[in-house]
Formats: C-alpha cells, structure tokens, sequence
C-alpha cells in the first residue's frame, strides 16, 4: 500500500509509517459512530417506548437530544484539536463515547437515556470533524478529494447496515443491546486508535487555545459569506437525506407497512447512492473540474427531487417506487460534498481542524432541527417528505451558485 510521503516530514516517523490504505480505514470507522448512533436504534423506538414507559414523543426527543449535543460539542472538537494535537483529542473522544454507551444500556428511565443519548452526541463527532483535518493536513488537491471520497466510500456502508442490525438485534434480544454492541466497537476502535492512528499536526504547527484566539478564529470564520454559502450547501443537502433518516420509523412501519427487521428497504438504495456518488468523485478527482462534478452532482439531486415529487402527487407510498428516488439523491449529494468541502477547509488553511467544526456545527444543527422539527412536521405525509428533501436540495444549489458569484465579485476587485 501507498506509504504516506506527502506533507509527511513535519509529522514525524509515525505518519510515514502508516499507509493511506489503513488510515481510510481508521477514519472512515470513526466517522462510523455518528451513523451507528443513530441509524442502529431507529428500529428499536417501539422497543424503548414500551421498556421505560414513555411516549412516543420523548423517545423521539433522545435522537433530538443526541444531535444538539452533537451539534454543539462539534463546534470545539476542531478547535481542540488545533491546539492539543488529532490524536489526543481522538482517543479521550472514543473513551467518553464507550462510557456513555454503557451507560444507555443500563439506564431505567426516559430522561436518564436523554442524558447519556446528549453524553454520547458531544463525543461521537470528533472521528469526522478531525479526520477531515488529517486528511487535509496529509494530502493536497486531488489526492486530498481522492482520500475523503475513499473514506466516503468506505464509510458509506454504515447506514446501510446500521439500522438492519438493530432491526435484527430488537428482534433476538432488545434494545440495550445496541448500546453494548456500540460499547464495544467502541472500545475495539479505542485500541486501534492507541496503537495505529499517527499524530499529523505538529507541535510547532498548533494554535493557542484561550478566549481571544478562539473569538478572533469563530468570529474570523462565521463572518465569511463564502464559508456560510459553501459549507451552508453541503449542509442543506444532507439535511435533505436527514429528513429521511429522522422520518424513517414512520415512513417505514406506517406509510410503508414494513417491520422493525426492514428498514433495509430506505437505508440501502441510500447507502449504494453514497457509495457510487463517491466513487465516481474519487475518479473524477483531478481530470474534470471541480465546478463540472459539483453541477453534476446538483444535477442528479433536482432529477431525485423532481420524480420523487412527481410520483407522490399521483401516486400512493409503494415499494421500490417510494425509495427509489433516495439512490439517485444521495449519488449527487456524495458528488458535490468532497470538492465543497475541500474548497471551505481552504478557506482558512492556518485553523483547518476549527473549520472543518464550523462546518460540521452548520451541517448537525440544521440536521438537529431537521429531526427536532420538520421531520415531525412532514411524517405525516410521504408527498410532504418527498417536498421538504427538494426543498433542501434546491436551497444548497441556490447557496453554491451564490458562492460562486461571490467568489468571482472577490477575484474581480482583486
């Protein structure tokens, strides 16, 4: 495998040491906690409701409760990383996550999961947020897109088998069983993360942490109008895939009339959308240009939106036709969110690991409000759902448009 030989002299002998093979391996398992965290016990909410006597409203506020937390924990998990190292910040992540698991296993009311579900939101994003930055530390150009799109493929596999899992593990045992199955991963992945993730910022390349730096860094960041159009198009277009995950036990077990063990039929043609998306931006990376891939990608996004809206005008909720759509959306989703990602983490190249927080605060508040609010709002109609998801779409290709006509006003006064 491909030893690590970029950018690679100031980080010390662990990096070289390491291959690009097992690192997309390491990252893509990280960002894995977020999907296991939510997609895995989606099937169990009757489950939960019935064990600890709450309504279905409040096992719902868990998920809101986990993406709040998450939400706001990602905004520092960057920042500290910046200042403390990848690593460091890694592993003491991965140790709070396995506590926090265990503790949703054994817990015997509805508030008490709330309060662990929030415990397991503020750690689960640092895999994500952080390994965006060691990709960028390591990699430039197309060898950085080609790396984040392999991890986007690799980890693409998560949802799809995350909620087949639960449904499988409701059935043979209950639901505190997916929280000691993700208490163990979590711990396998701990001892990984101990023995092989390398350190890939310097000690001379990191920034102060205290009050002043931290305002000036958000300040510096949030004012940007190219951050907030950039990173805010990614962000609406998987919040138009989040509507779906968040609806996805009524879409499934009552529009559908499918069982907790089904949830296959909406999570694979998503995951297999990823998965081609992202390698077809894997092999576009460096022969056609980003702008192409990114209208390409907007391109498959509005054709979802309009059969999905189109069908559900005139036609009831009916297998394949209701999630069809979902392959085609997340196929352009996967297209457009590597070059834009890439194109916001360089806005700021001094504080990348800051910015990939930022960016992943604007993607997980927006996908909390998605779960806490309009999920909720919509469920009750599949035509509402197949609405608010073009809704998304169409707001992000407004954003990268206006982006780009910002970025031309800027190079045009330069």
């Amino acid at each position: 495998m491909m030893i690590f030989e970029k950018k690679s002299a100031g980080h010390g002998p662990a990096v070289a040491a390491a291959s690009a093979g097992a690192l997309a391996l390491i990252l893509a398992a990280l960002a894995m906690l977020g999907p296991f965290s939510v997609d895995t016990y989606l099937p169990a909410f009757p489950d939960i409701q019935r064990s600890l006597g709450a309504t279905a409203l409040e096992v719902q506020q868990t998920l809101t409760a986990y993406m709040f937390s998450f939400a706001v924990m990602i905004l520092w998990h960057g920042a500290l990383s910046d200042a403390f190292g990848r690593r460091s910040i890694i592993l003491v992540s991965l140790a709070v996550f396995a506590v926090a698991s265990l503790a949703c296993a054994a817990v015997h009311s509805v508030e008490y999961l709330w309060v662990f579900r929030m415990l397991q939101g503020i750690s689960a994003g640092a895999g994500v947020v952080i390994g965006r930055a060691i990709i960028r530390d390591l990699f430039e150009g197309a060898e950085a897109e080609r790396m984040l799109s392999l991890v986007t493929m690799i980890f693409s596999i998560s949802p799809a088998i995350a909620p087949i899992i639960g449904g499988w593990i409701v059935i043979l045992s209950n639901w505190r069983t997916i929280f000691l199955c993700l208490f163990v991963y979590t711990c396998l992945l701990l001892w990984i993360c101990y023995r092989k993730l390398p350190e890939t910022l310097a000690p001379a390349r990191r920034t102060d942490f205290n009050p002043a730096s931290l305002w000036h860094n958000y300040r510096e960041i949030f004012s940007s109008p190219l951050f907030q159009l950039k990173a805010g198009a990614v962000a609406f277009n998987f919040s138009g895939l989040f509507l779906y995950v968040a609806a996805a036990p009524v879409l499934i077990t009552q529009h559908l009339g499918l069982g907790a063990d089904q949830f296959g039929w909406m999570f694979i043609p998503s995951v297999a959308g990823i998965f081609l998306g992202a390698l077809a931006a894997n092999r576009m990376a460096g022969r056609a240009g980003g702008g192409l891939q990114v209208l390409i990608g907007f391109g498959l996004l509005m054709i979802s939106g309009l059969c999905n809206v189109g069908y559900h005008v005139f036609f009831p909720p009916a297998l394949p036709w209701t999630v069809a759509p979902l392959f085609l959306y997340t196929m352009g989703m996967s297209m457009v969110a590597p070059g834009l990602t890439l194109l916001v983490l360089d806005l700021f190249p001094h504080i990348r690991g800051t910015v990939a927080s930022c960016q992943s605060f604007t993607m997980t508040l927006l996908s909390a409000f998605v779960a806490g609010v309009v999920a909720p709002f919509l469920s009750h109609s599949v035509l509402w759902l197949a609405a608010g998801q073009f809704g998304f779409a169409l707001t992000g290709l407004v954003l990268w448009q206006l982006g780009r006509m910002v970025k031309k006003s800027q190079l045009s006064k330069q």
